[in-house]
């Protein structure tokens, strides 16, 4: 009798296909950062300083924290939530592990890993009201972003605390060979996060319950469970952007992280996916967080008003939110 041999793909013509597939999915946002791109490429104000090795890694090292925002905040926004404590997290983590550091003498690494445990912390406590109340994420992020906010201020005296050391700064500041620290993080936390999404029971279970979480609870899923892990990461993702900040700027800053939430938030919306829950793809967090990133840069580059960039980023949320809208429309 003879035997059927089945073919196994090879890697990678599986990284081929799956690139492919996130081309074809996230076209538009693709075309987009090209065109911004190469406006700011030709433009004779930018296009001595844009494409220059230096200014593309600090593009890069730039969107860093935010995109490690964007990773937790594209999970919560799946679910149909959103989480405005993240920016006020950064600067609680950063103060703390800069003062551990600077107050306390703590080994660099112990410092680090605290910071991140106070953003873990904070998002536990998120998790945990929401996943055991019917109380809306906003309204239970937005207490804690100022409970984050004031414990910052009250920790440091509203002062910065400062770390000069060399062993701090490289997190933040320092390079692995020619590439920033920050992007080779970054690197790792979209890797963690894209198999978490996509290889996991727990991403498929974020879908599902941000699809419908009753009908989810209905098929055995664990709801509650869900929605713990996705804020606890959320938060544990605000911590080491704090920390990375804090090693950036030599110091924890209780005004650091002002805002950080509306860029991690537009990231992730640029990027496709929809606030009514149940869809959106870490892929394309990554080209909106570029884009956010990008368009943060050039501006600066154009010597634009700081008040007229609020302007541009709050049109460029409210028309990726009004695309999401017509094509919920369009699908119903």
């Amino acid at each position: 009798m003879a035997h059927l041999t089945v073919k196994k793909e090879s890697p990678m013509n599986r990284f081929k296909k799956t690139l492919l597939q996130y081309g074809k999915e996230n076209l538009g946002i693709i075309i987009a950062l090209f065109v911004l791109c190469v406006f700011l490429a030709i433009n004779p104000i930018t296009r001595g300083s844009f494409l220059t090795q230096k200014n593309v890694f600090n593009v890069l090292r730039q969107i860093s924290s935010n995109l490690y925002l964007a990773c937790g905040m594209t999970m919560v926004i799946i679910l149909g939530g959103i989480d405005l404590s993240v920016g006020s997290i950064i600067a609680l983590a950063g103060c703390v592990a800069a003062g551990g550091v600077a107050r306390y003498n703590l080994p660099i690494l112990a410092a680090i890993l605290l910071g991140i445990i106070v953003g873990l912390i904070v998002g536990m406590f998120n998790a945990f009201v929401i996943a055991k109340t019917t109380i809306p994420p906003f309204i239970v992020t937005l207490a804690t972003m100022n409970i984050a906010k004031g414990l910052a201020y009250v920790y440091t005296g509203g002062s910065p605390v400062r770390v000069v050391t060399k062993e701090w700064q490289f997190l933040g500041a320092g390079y692995i060979g020619p590439v920033p620290t920050p992007v080779i993080i970054l690197v790792l936390v979209l890797l963690i996060t894209g198999l978490i999404m996509n290889k996991t029971k727990m991403g498929r279970h974020i879908y599902a319950v941000g699809g419908n979480a009753q009908a989810a609870e209905f098929s055995g899923i664990k709801v509650a469970k869900v929605k713990f892990f996705v804020h606890a990461f959320t938060g544990v993702m605000a911590g080491l952007a704090g920390v990375v900040l804090a090693s950036r700027m030599y110091s924890g800053q209780p005004t650091a992280g002002d805002g950080a939430e509306m860029d991690a938030i537009a990231a992730v919306v640029v990027g496709g996916t929809s606030m009514a829950g149940g869809s959106g793809k870490i892929g394309g967090t990554i080209i909106g967080g570029l884009i956010i990133g990008v368009l943060n840069n050039g501006l600066n580059l154009l010597n634009v008003n700081s008040f007229w960039q609020y302007v541009v980023k709050g049109a460029v949320i409210l028309l990726a939110v009004f695309i999401d809208y017509i094509k919920n429309k369009k699908g119903n």
